[in-house]
């Protein structure tokens, strides 16, 4: 089937879902290890507590890819669906989590929440290769990162916007302030009202062949198998993809469970509070605690929103792009390159920082996360069989997870070790990571996946 050139608008509006997406991974990345503190965890138990995270992300993502390759609605389409049902479990785990009681409870509205994201994520990954021609690729998920790189600036400002409009910081022993459960709430309502906005402006391509697609649908479920097999026939470009997805994940987690006891702590000198370290019951030391908590909570603040630059760089890194993909050819081999080593530059940045400089980090690593939004997805699209969009993007996704896993399990805290104790040297660990994964760029050679020739828009 030849696909139409889509306008900017049409493309907007398939991508606009993302907003609210990006606001629900925004407030988890930038807050959990923030509600993990308050809730008494330590800085090195909160690499563990984020496994939830890419856990759930290698077990959904393939599954709702296979499952959506083989769903089809004359009303609701293909993608849809998947958006809706993901948009609603999620933005209920949004509204509830800033309200646990307890360090496992937050932890399990974790696995939770990544899991309901991810099922409306890896749709709109597919969405974009599903609708627009191949000269058009780069230029879709340029703009699904504009629009992400919005959500991410917005959403990590909120609790600081919150408490701005005299929304309190301050909050007892074990309990989330209310700028916090203010933010998470906005959150939820942005989630689904962006899905919504999707589901009815877009409309999906049926299959080519309706008869083939029923024929391949009444065939017994080989979801397992074909999985194995799509993963033991990648294509080698996919594979090497891989191994930039691996530190460049491996970096980016390390950020977000990462930075907040790191910022707080180096940059800010607020670190959490240690509940041991005061005697609850007088009076004298219950207000020392809670006067160095309410700094922490407030410097928390700061860095969510310092967090939430990388964002707002991502999304000028990504309108710059869609200006220059939507008329010329790019080298994305090169700007991936490119983007990520200035990334682990800004990372390395941090251990120098002012607070009052650390804004220019995340600029740096405002590059690199526009890159890997979109870079890595119009490289591989090229590389795989359209028929099977859905699934590759799914077990494209095992290259994101893994590094995650692998950082969750000890990865960061063992290899952070071996530069010092102070929490600041994970983001150092970040900065090197994201340096490897751009100087891997250098394996990929498929001419297919490293540039194309843009049609007129």
């Amino acid at each position: 089937m030849k696909k139409r050139t889509l306008g900017f608008w049409e493309i907007w509006n398939m991508s606009f879902g993302f907003l609210g997406i990006q606001f629900g991974f925004a407030l988890q990345g930038g807050f959990m290890s923030r509600i993990f503190q308050t809730l008494g965890a330590s800085k090195d138990e909160i690499p563990l507590l984020w496994i939830a995270a890419p856990l759930t992300g290698l077990l959904v993502q393939p599954i709702i890819g296979y499952m959506s390759d083989r769903t089809w609605s004359n009303k609701w389409g293909r993608r849809r669906p998947y958006f809706l049902i993901g948009a609603i479990l999620s933005s209920l785990a949004l509204f509830f989590v800033p309200y646990s009681p307890a360090l496992w409870v937050a932890a399990g509205f974790l696995w939770i929440l990544d899991a309901s994201i991810n099922v409306s994520m890896e749709p709109f990954r597919a969405l974009v290769a599903d609708k627009l021609p191949e000269s058009q690729r780069s230029y879709g998920f340029v703009v699904q990162t504009l629009i992400i790189g919005i959500g991410t600036w917005v959403a990590s400002n909120l609790p600081w916007m919150v408490s701005k409009f005299g929304v309190s910081d301050a909050a007892d022993l074990g309990v989330i302030p209310d700028s916090v459960k203010i933010a998470f709430a906005i959150g939820a309502f942005v989630f689904l009202l962006s899905i919504l906005y999707t589901v009815f402006t877009t409309t999906e391509y049926p299959p080519e062949d309706m008869e083939e697609f029923e024929r391949e649908k009444a065939k017994k479920n080989n979801f397992i198998p074909d999985i194995l097999n799509n993963i033991g026939n990648m294509p080698l470009t996919m594979k090497k993809l891989g191994v930039i997805q691996f530190f460049s994940w491996f970096a980016f987690f390390t950020m977000w469970s990462m930075a907040n006891p790191a910022l707080t702590e180096h940059v800010f000198n607020t670190p959490a509070p240690i509940e041991s370290a005061f005697d609850m019951a007088d009076t004298v030391q219950k207000a020392a605690f809670d006067t160095q908590n309410t700094a922490f909570q407030k410097s928390s603040n700061l860095v969510g929103s310092a967090m939430g630059i990388y964002g707002l760089s991502s999304m000028a890194f990504a309108l710059l792009l869609v200006v220059y993909t939507s008329k010329r050819r790019i080298n994305r081999k090169l700007v991936h390159m490119g983007s990520l080593i200035l990334g682990g530059i800004g990372f390395l940045a941090m251990y120098y920082a002012s607070p009052e400089q650390l804004k220019y980090c995340f600029v740096l690593i405002g590059f690199a996360w526009g890159s890997i939004l979109s870079m890595p997805y119009a490289m591989l699209s090229s590389s795989v069989d359209p028929k099977k969009m859905g699934v590759i993007m799914g077990i494209f996704n095992m290259f994101i997870v893994i590094p995650q896993i692998i950082a969750a399990l000890g990865g960061i805290n063992f290899v952070s070790s071996l530069l010092g104790e102070e929490a600041i040297n994970a983001m150092t660990v970040a900065g090197i990571s994201l340096i490897i994964a751009g100087l891997c760029n250098l394996l990929i050679t498929n001419k297919n996946a490293i540039t194309y020739q843009a049609e007129e828009i």
